[in-house]
């Protein structure tokens, strides 16, 4: 009952999220005629305030446990999510993003460590494989959700999006024990994060891995933007559609194949690789249909990634510290994303001003390339580059 719950929890919170997420976009630029930077800039600030406070998050989950703290990140996600309905101005959606932000950063990192609690370690990728898909099937209806409440005004679609976390409130108070954290954490205060980042190779690969995230946030900009321009408002739902619908079908039995065929470090840059070149051949995509042939590309890297750094990260960790670990981990996602998400918007505006529609994407495509070298020299000579396994089980790789 209690991983239930926190799978059907994790697909109401992407319900939530892709339900507004994708109309800020289409809401502020598209009917409001906001620049391309400034609503990157909103999206960047719920991305670093999140991520930014998931760091600390994790390390309050060692102490005080996992459950108050996500409950409290899914009211604030409420309020956030409500507030940017009302929100005129520039300095008022901030604000109301912020919030946001704050509450994903109470329960992200919590989260995780609550899915490691509960579940055995030779089960923890299957888990962290579910709650993907679980997410997936929210990316799925959270679009086709909010484009229907889009017809009713944004600040309907906004406030019933945030309404949605109050559910996964409910539903975690109900299903979720009240973990004890261990006796040697409790006291322990940044302890934690001073342990993970004082780990040299859980570091190296944390850093890595912004690049990766500047590459995965623009589904939420230059691709629903270029969704927009060559599909109309209504192609965001077909785009996360795909995008997650590939996720839903195919993400298990490819993680699977990656488990009992690849590498570790191999699968990684294999997946970092091919959202690079997906976002590069965005460049020349003319027709929507190029655009989702693209997108296919783009999924089957991404669906691969997250998993793996998830199971990474556990592994990494001590068990006192596991919500520190997925904690700092955080940083990876939060500077990337919100490096990211102002790096898109900035980049289409300037590629609009010169003449060069290419440019952002030929762009994202040198940041692959660039990320997938650094992960290769990032993971080299590491215990995690174990050897795949041959009996369809899961990996088993050490972590020192």
């Amino acid at each position: 009952m209690t991983q239930l719950g926190l799978i059907f929890a994790n697909f109401l919170m992407w319900s939530g999220f892709f339900a507004v997420i994708p109309l800020i976009t289409v809401h502020f630029i598209g009917d409001l005629k906001w620049s391309a930077a400034s609503v990157g800039l909103v999206l960047g600030v719920r991305q670093l305030s999140q991520q930014g406070l998931t760091v600390f998050g994790g390390a309050w989950a060692d102490q005080i446990g996992s459950k108050p703290l996500i409950l409290a990140g899914c009211l604030l996600r409420t309020v956030g999510f409500a507030g940017m309905g009302f929100a005129g101005s520039l300095p008022q959606l901030l604000a109301a993003s912020l919030i946001a932000g704050l509450g994903g950063g109470l329960f992200d990192a919590p989260k995780n460590a609550a899915i490691i609690a509960v579940t055995r370690p030779e089960h923890r990728t299957r888990m962290f494989g579910l709650t993907s898909i679980s997410g997936n099937l929210g990316m799925v209806t959270g679009p086709l959700i909010g484009a229907v409440l889009l017809g009713l005004g944004f600040r309907v679609a906004a406030v019933t999006s945030g309404s949605v976390y109050l559910l996964a409130a409910l539903i975690m108070g109900v299903t979720l024990p009240w973990l004890r954290p261990r006796t040697e954490a409790r006291n322990s205060g940044l302890n934690g994060l001073k342990v993970a980042a004082g780990n040299r190779d859980f570091r190296r690969f944390t850093l890595v891995l912004i690049g990766y995230f500047v590459l995965s946030t623009q589904l939420n900009v230059l691709v629903t933007l270029k969704a927009v321009q060559l599909g109309g408002i209504g192609a965001t739902g077909a785009l996360y559609g795909l995008s997650a619908g590939l996720a839903v079908a195919l993400q298990y039995p490819v993680l699977r194949f990656v488990e009992t065929r690849l590498r570790t470090r191999v699968a990684l840059v294999g997946a970092v690789s091919l959202v690079g070149l997906s976002l590069g051949l965005m460049a020349f995509a003319t027709t929507f249909p190029a655009l989702l042939a693209c997108v296919v590309m783009y999924s089957l890297g991404t669906m691969t990634v997250y998993p793996s750094q998830q199971t990474l990260t556990a592994r990494f960790a001590p068990p006192e510290h596991i919500g520190s670990y997925f904690g700092f981990s955080a940083i990876s996602l939060g500077v990337g994303g919100a490096v990211g998400n102002v790096i898109g918007g900035a980049l289409s505006d300037l590629g609009q001003r010169l003449g060069l529609s290419a440019l952002p994407w030929l762009a994202l495509f040198g940041v692959g390339l660039l990320t997938a070298v650094g992960l290769w020299w990032a993971l080299q000579g590491q215990s995690t580059d174990a050897e795949p396994a041959t009996d369809g089980s899961v990996l088993s790789e050490k972590v020192t």
